[in-house]
């Protein structure tokens, strides 16, 4: 009993020892929540009593402004570094809103506009209304919109509105000059709009005379700012233009779909590599903060966030080679033009394509007539863009992937490999060539017979591929039938996409049933007379210059089709570089390219006689370009070509294909001219890129025979 009485004792002493202690500790803490309560209401009494006038003054005269800074645009070089398509640092002039009065702010206008003008430097002036004499520079209802959105008198002229834009300023000057150079410049802004933190562009391109000025000056230009923007330069002139393709400011449907990545003022590529790999070649944007005075003097920057400069593309292509192409390409068409050969053509373009036979690399790709990237940079005038569209020679156009023309003649070594793989002709066969070939009461003529009024005669392949006996290649497709020669011409990459690395590449045709079933001609049946003009490289054969160089290439290389490329590499800013197979999977998924294999095999006896027909028909006696390659110190397989187009067969297209050397193939050449006339004028463009490939320029002379005779097939 006693110890329990001890025992609740102690208990209850406990408990009160253990309440004083939690007395103590919540008395501790209010005292120190009562200190710092009192030493913040010191500090706020003198930031807002004691000093908060100084405070003030000091926030008032700080702005700070975060600005973007544009990343540059990764290059586009050749395939040893040479540059194509870079950057070059472009001033502009931009304009803050800051805390100035009227009369200032029209002071700092007029003092910019005339240095501007002291350099002849443009500007930006949309304001309607000239001087000297007055008058409105809109008319009818635009006018009539334009003063009911600005609250003028429809019955008020052009002096009167002006001076009404005057007194909304509050310009006091009485210069009528001085007076619409302020105008000029606050009608922007009215029309813009302007903040602390979002400028107006008064000037572009501006140089670096102006930009010293005014950065020496900067207490003179409240509100001014220099924005240094890295702006695409193209600096080969017309170089490879069809390849590098151009840029140009994002539209509002893009903009909508990328705001997340562009803003609204960015370059985008429009054609060619540089729409291609636009993902590559744009780069991350960074920050830069900008602290100033309420009147616009900036007084300290700093940068938050770099930017980060986007992907070089290096392409396979040869800037000297591709130099050489394009000139001699040219060269060639005014030749014809001016009836330079025998004959005057009135040849409108043409293409030219050099490839590595064993890589598919495409190391040079001209297209003619051409145009500069340049003239784009900064927006395209209205004039110069419409000669462009409207010229009938499509300089805009890239012929090399995106024409497709009836290939003629050098289509036969397809029908001699096809003849020789299904059996319909033999290697040792001779086919006896008496100048008209029959069907029914139709009549095909072969070229030799317009000229001379005979056949060739007994010709096996190789003969009738060295002299381009269309008769041969008649007889030949019959036998087979039109679907063997169909199917050897997708084989070697006719009539599909190559998937080059350019965008708008075309399929073009495989003459073919199914194509005639598919086109719009009234009859739709298949006759034998299809599959003979057929076999000759017309009819509905329709192929790419680069198809055709694929192909040639497969040849040279004794069966394999390459995949053409026209991409090196791809280099990030940080020196990584783009797998081969990231860019590969990349394009196909963009262009849609599908890269099953048909399993068909061909015959190295097929293929060395289609490679020995070409080197008869250039490096031998009676060979259709032997004239124009006899004194060549590389031995050249070629081969000639002349189609027929147009609703009356009244243009002529010139081809000419080629490798070499002959005994180990580097170089596939392809030369298409629109309205050539004959396929051995082609052949001079080709020998001048062999030369330029080869080291030749200096030493090789040809002699051209004026005996020569060219020839265009007659299909009928």
């Amino acid at each position: 009993m006693n110890n329990r009485i001890s025992f609740d004792r102690d208990t209850a002493w406990e408990k009160e020892v253990g309440n004083e202690q939690i007395n103590f500790r919540f008395n501790i803490i209010t005292i120190l929540v009562y200190i710092i309560g009192i030493v913040l209401i010191g500090q706020l009494f003198n930031l807002q009593i004691i000093n908060g006038e100084s405070y003030r003054e000091q926030s008032n005269t700080r702005l700070s402004r975060i600005t973007s800074i544009e990343a540059a645009r990764g290059s586009i070089l050749d395939r040893s570094g040479h540059e194509l398509a870079g950057t070059r640092t472009e001033y502009g002039i931009e304009l803050y809103k800051t805390n100035i009065a009227n009369e200032q702010l029209n002071e700092t206008i007029l003092k910019l506009v005339n240095l501007l003008n002291e350099y002849q430097i443009s500007y930006s002036d949309t304001f309607p209304i000239k001087i000297e004499p007055f008058e409105y520079t809109i008319q009818g209802e635009e006018l009539s919109k334009w003063k009911k959105e600005y609250k003028i008198d429809e019955n008020a002229s052009a002096e009167e509105a002006f001076y009404k834009f005057k007194d909304k300023y509050e310009i006091t000057n009485e210069n009528i000059e001085e007076i619409r150079k302020i105008i000029t410049i606050r009608y922007t802004i009215t029309t813009t709009g302007y903040s602390a933190t979002k400028s107006i562009t008064i000037a572009s391109d501006v140089n670096k005379e102006v930009v010293a000025q005014i950065s020496e000056r900067n207490s003179e230009f409240p509100g001014i700012s220099i924005s240094e923007n890295p702006t695409r330069a193209y600096t080969s002139g017309s170089l490879a233009a069809h390849i590098l393709g151009y840029t140009g400011k994002i539209n509002e449907e893009e903009y909508n779909e990328k705001k997340d990545t562009y803003d609204r003022n960015d370059i985008i590529g429009r054609t060619g590599i540089e729409y291609l790999f636009e993902n590559y070649l744009k780069g991350k944007d960074g920050e830069k903060q900008v602290d100033m005075s309420v009147d616009g003097t900036v007084t300290g920057e700093y940068i938050s966030k770099n930017a980060v400069a986007g992907s070089d593309v290096v392409l396979t292509i040869d800037s000297n080679l591709q130099q050489t192409a394009e000139t001699a390409l040219e060269n060639c068409i005014n030749k014809i033009r001016n009836g330079g050969f025998s004959e005057r053509y009135d040849a409108t373009g043409g293409a030219a394509v050099v490839m590595s036979v064993k890589t598919g690399e495409v190391l040079a790709s001209a297209s003619n007539p051409t145009y500069e990237p340049e003239w784009f940079v900064g927006g395209i005038s209205s004039d110069r863009w419409n000669s462009l569209v409207n010229n009938e020679a499509k300089p805009l156009l890239n012929k090399t992937i995106q024409a497709t023309y009836e290939p003629g003649s050098i289509f036969k070594m397809v029908t001699a490999i096809a003849g020789l793989e299904t059996g319909a002709i033999t290697t040792k066969e001779k086919i006896n060539d008496t100048g008209i070939y029959k069907i029914g009461n139709q009549q095909y003529k072969c070229w030799y017979y317009t000229s001379y009024h005979r056949g060739h005669g007994y010709l096996n392949v190789n003969q009738a591929l060295q002299k381009s006996c269309n008769y041969f290649f008649y007889e030949t497709g019959l036998r087979m039938g039109i679907d063997n020669l169909s199917k050897y011409a997708l084989h070697f990459g006719l009539g599909k996409k190559t998937g080059i690395e350019l965008p708008s590449e075309s399929a073009g045709t495989v003459a073919s049933k199914e194509t005639k079933q598919n086109s719009n001609r009234e009859d739709k049946n298949w006759y034998q007379g299809d599959t003979a003009i057929s076999s000759i490289g017309q009819g509905d054969n329709n192929y790419t210059p680069m198809q055709i160089a694929r192909y040639i290439s497969a040849i040279a290389n004794g069966g394999t089709v390459v995949n053409p490329t026209i991409i090196k590499t791809i280099l990030n800013s940080d020196g990584t570089e783009i797998s081969k197979e990231e860019i590969r999977n990349y394009t196909n998924e963009v262009l849609g390219i599908d890269t099953t294999d048909d399993g068909i095999q061909i015959s190295q006896e097929s293929m060395n006689v289609a490679r020995e027909g070409m080197r008869m028909a250039a490096s031998e006696a009676g060979g259709t370009a032997y004239n124009v390659f006899k004194n060549f110190k590389v031995e050249v397989a070629g081969k000639t070509g002349s189609a027929e187009a147009g609703p009356n067969n009244e243009t002529v297209h010139a081809w000419f294909v080629c490798f070499a050397p002959y005994e180990n193939p580097e170089v596939a050449v392809v030369v298409m001219i629109e309205n050539g006339g004959h396929g051995n004028y082609a052949a001079e463009v080709a020998r001048d890129i062999l030369a330029q490939y080869f080291g030749e320029n200096e030493t090789t002379e040809i002699n051209e025979s004026t005996t020569a005779i060219p020839y265009t097939e007659v299909i009928r």
